[in-house]
């Protein structure tokens, strides 16, 4: 069973597991986005700060989305 449909240039979660693993990780960047926040100075201290959390954690979550989505068939 897939966890995620392609929808345009995104993964859409259509089960639980989907579902888990989304939340946890827009949860975990929020996090780190107030957690950045709250000490920088500037737009550009938080943006150079959440970027090395966000990133990382948003392209493994493509890929995860990726590896469990389901397969079109070309006709």
């Amino acid at each position: 069973m897939p966890w995620f449909r392609r929808s345009g240039w995104f993964h859409v979660p259509v089960s639980a597991p989907g579902v888990i693993i989304t939340v946890g990780a827009l949860a975990f960047c929020v996090q780190v986005f107030w957690a950045v926040d709250r000490n920088s100075h500037s737009v550009t201290d938080t943006l150079y700060g959440v970027y090395p959390f966000i990133v990382p954690t948003l392209l493994l979550l493509d890929w995860v989305a990726g590896r469990t989505s389901e397969v079109r068939r070309r006709s």
